[in-house]
């Protein structure tokens, strides 16, 4: 068994496919029309035949309270590997991307938050 496909609910398809794809570096996979939304996933570069990340519509009634209550407690909607935590923080944040958390190590991790702007916090983590 493998995890084929995982989501981040967005608030906002278009607006997350561009910080997806053009600020976090993911490669778009799939654009179907799906009812009113797509299905929408991105894949990393260095696996495009890897796990692709849904970027799901957050329209169902119970996905607002449950990402409103995440963010206000901190807590990452996801988590991304990185190779350096600090590069990639730093080359985010010069594109103007929000950190919540500034870097930091956490027990066998360095790790650090951000907002992707379309309702979610994120995580990267680097391997220590």
């Amino acid at each position: 068994m493998r995890i084929y496909v995982t989501s981040v609910f967005v608030d906002d398809q278009e607006k997350a496919l561009d910080f997806y794809t053009r600020v976090l570096g993911f490669q778009l996979k799939n654009d179907v029309p799906a009812g009113g939304a797509r299905w929408l996933t991105v894949v990393s570069p260095q696996a495009p035949g890897g796990t692709e990340l849904l970027l799901e519509p957050s329209g169902h009634p119970a996905v607002k309270p449950y990402k409103d209550a995440l963010v206000a407690d901190g807590i990452p909607a996801t988590s991304f590997q990185v190779d350096d935590v600090d590069a990639e923080h730093r080359r985010l944040r010069d594109l103007g991307v929000a950190f919540t958390m500034e870097p930091m190590d956490a027990g066998p991790v360095r790790m650090v938050v951000f907002d992707d702007t379309c309702g979610n916090l994120i995580q990267l983590i680097q391997m220590k």
